[in-house]
């Protein structure tokens, strides 16, 4: 049996704990610098169509159709290993890692992010993420439809769930009922855009940036 711990922090990635708006902004400044304008707009178009199809970004997915529209193109064969090896810790949010370290003095903190099966986790990786969650890190299709693989994996009296969509809050809210708090930074395009936050319910505690959890306790947690 696995500990039961007081409380357990999950921890989105993307636009939570690092800024993916900038990521996509540097992605598309590269394709228009290395294959121009047309090749951006259609990449970003497969892109949108493969996230409808799968339900989750597949960067690696699009390079491989941009390949299959173009074969004979050998620049595309160096496109995955930008991705691959993108600096992603250069795009943290400021004192992502210091939350971590902070949240850690009261329970174990978990990456909890939706994805592909090799992007997502290399750009954990590649971040730091991964290192300074020790480890722990959960990566599904629809994290919020998993909850009881997630309290499996790291049971808890409590959960603290810390993301920037506001729809994927209110689900888990719905699943873990009492036994969540749910903290939502107002950081990227989904928790700043009006149309992705309407009619849903206010969460437990709204913060502007990630940095903001330095100033917070959670000793109270440890009692419920």
């Amino acid at each position: 049996m696995s500990t039961i711990h007081d409380v357990v922090f999950l921890l989105d990635c993307d636009n939570t704990l690092l800024d993916n708006d900038h990521v996509q902004q540097d992605i598309s400044t590269y394709l228009t610098a290395t294959y121009g304008g047309q090749f951006r707009d259609r990449y970003w178009q497969v892109f949108e169509t493969l996230r409808d199809e799968l339900g989750y970004a597949d960067y690696l997915g699009v390079v491989q159709q941009c390949r299959l529209a173009a074969p004979n193109d050998p620049r595309l064969l160096q496109l995955a290993g930008y991705f691959l090896d993108y600096p992603f810790a250069t795009r943290l949010y400021p004192g992502a890692l210091d939350v971590i370290a902070h949240l850690r003095r009261w329970g174990p903190t978990v990456i909890l992010t939706d994805g592909d099966a090799v992007y997502q986790p290399r750009k954990v990786q590649r971040s730091g993420l991964w290192q300074a969650a020790e480890g722990r890190v959960l990566i599904y299709v629809h994290k919020e439809k998993m909850l009881d693989d997630i309290q499996q994996h790291y049971p808890a009296r409590h959960y603290v769930v810390v993301d920037d969509k506001l729809r994927i809050l209110t689900a888990t809210k719905a699943g873990l009922g009492d036994r969540l708090t749910t903290i939502f930074p107002r950081q990227g395009r989904y928790a700043l855009d009006p149309r992705e936050c309407a009619g849903l319910p206010p969460p437990d505690i709204t913060i502007e940036g990630i940095d903001a959890l330095l100033n917070y306790e959670f000793s109270a947690l440890q009692a419920l």
